[in-house]
């Protein structure tokens, strides 16, 4: 009977510290493979993989897509690819971005539970918002094993406190505890039996690897909801992932956990803002020369609408800007 043999590892603001000191911690004859997401900027190099290869006995790298994976490896998702799991093989893709993020961590851990059920190990480090929360629920939901790190340690603990919201976590641990943990329960076999497979899950798995097919079915698990996307502004659709926890994704793929969407939201009011407080500038600027050409021509009745008229838009270009200034003051 296979161990716990499938780890899959989360994590973003200040994650890569975490891996530093976990890389080390893990021995060089562990018999299970490593998948790691990190949040990475999309057009940067990353040397993560050559740097984990330092920290630690395992190898590192980037893998290809298609590549048949092998215990004792550690695989990290490319810069703007999302990194999925299948049946002793990767697959890298492009698919669209899920918690404002390519790539992301759910895709991994919900592919990682579709393929491996019971033997998957999730674990969520430091890092902002929820992205894992959904994916660690699937992995429970297919009965494997839920860890985080200890919030108190973590330079960034909202995820592993939001992991903790939405799903029973199984371990909350330092990342010192950590490295023994995950060793002991590689070599733990997995008991009971395979639970089964949702059709949510095998929705989303299929979404996150660009199955359009999966992605416009009039089948799609799901509530049509009142909200839009902020990427691509279509409708979102509201999933339950249980009854702790839910999320949202687009005909065009883009998914969403409830607070990677309010920065999404967030990020696309400020940008109306200030669209709208440079426009209200031009605005102002051209009644101006309407009101210094209409009154060179004489026409006083028209030059004192355009004055009004710039009057008002610089009285609203002010309010803006205020709006603006006070979301830097209240801005984390």
């Amino acid at each position: 009977m296979p161990g716990h043999d499938i780890i899959v590892i989360g994590g973003s603001a200040g994650s890569v510290d975490c891996l530093k000191k976990l890389a080390p911690l893990l021995p060089a004859d562990l018999p299970a493979t490593v998948f790691i997401v990190v949040h990475l900027p999309p057009y940067s190099k990353s040397l993560l993989p050559e740097f984990l290869s330092q920290w630690g006995p395992l190898p590192a790298q980037h893998p290809q897509d298609g590549e048949r994976t092998k215990p004792g490896r550690i695989y990290i998702a490319p810069p703007d690819h999302h990194l999925l799991v299948g049946q002793g093989t990767v697959h890298i893709v492009q698919g669209p971005r899920e918690n404002n993020s390519r790539p992301s961590i759910d895709p991994l851990f919900r592919t990682a539970a579709l393929a491996y059920g019971q033997r998957v190990l999730g674990v969520i480090l430091s890092g902002y918002l929820d992205d894992g929360s959904s994916g660690l629920v699937a992995i429970k939901s297919r009965g494997g094993v839920g860890i985080v790190q200890d919030p108190s340690e973590a330079i960034q603990p909202d995820m592993p406190i939001n992991a903790m919201r939405a799903v029973d976590i199984d371990y909350c641990v330092s990342l010192q505890e950590m490295g023994p943990l995950l060793t002991r329960l590689v070599h733990e076999p997995v008991s009971g039996e395979e639970l089964p497979v949702s059709q949510d899950l095998h929705f989303e798995s299929a979404a996150a690897n660009w199955d359009i097919d999966a992605v416009l079915a009039k089948d799609r698990p799901g509530e049509p909801s009142p909200l839009s996307c902020p990427d691509c502004g279509g409708d979102l659709w509201e999933i339950k992932d249980d009854g702790k926890q839910f999320h949202f994704r687009c005909r065009t793929g883009h998914a969403y956990s409830p607070l990677s969407l309010l920065a999404g939201q967030a990020g696309n009011i400020e940008d109306s803002l200030n669209e709208a407080f440079r426009a209200l500038l031009e605005k102002s600027h051209m009644e101006k020369r309407m009101n210094k050409l209409s009154a060179g021509r004489g026409a006083k009745d028209q030059a004192a609408y355009h004055e009004v008229q710039a009057k008002k838009a610089e009285h609203n270009a002010l309010i803006l800007r205020e709006m603006l200034r006070l979301r830097e003051v209240a801005a984390p």
